[in-house]
């Protein structure tokens, strides 16, 4: 057998609305709520599973996005108010950046984690 990520945790303090925010941006659904976990299933069945904390670490999430799911969630994004960047140090705000033929931003959830969305031809990290 191969081996595979199944699932990550995320740690954030109000379960609900993060992965509610995120699943909107993507253009997904959370999954019914699983323990003290709200899921959210990836195309490639890795789930994110949203755990409440009392104090969060930000951490970094880079989802790989075809150009036509770049383009609805940045729109989303934009309608929503929130602001994005070109770099993860977040110094360029409103700006796509194009690093190898590919697309990207990075973005804060509720909780502060950077989020990133990129598509092929963008180096992960």
């Amino acid at each position: 057998m191969s081996v595979e990520l199944n699932h990550t945790i995320v740690c954030v303090t109000d379960r609900e609305k993060s992965a509610e925010f995120l699943a909107g941006i993507l253009g997904l659904r959370t999954e019914p709520v699983d323990g003290p976990f709200v899921p959210i299933r990836l195309a490639n069945g890795v789930t994110l599973d949203y755990l409440r904390v009392d104090r969060v670490t930000s951490q970094h999430y880079a989802f790989l996005v075809g150009d036509d799911e770049f383009d609805a969630a940045l729109a989303r994004i934009e309608a929503a108010g929130v602001t994005y960047w070109a770099d993860p140090f977040h110094e360029r705000a409103g700006e796509v950046n194009d690093l190898n033929g590919g697309r990207g931003i990075y973005f804060e959830d509720p909780d502060g984690h950077n989020l990133e969305l990129l598509t092929r031809g963008q180096p992960c990290g």
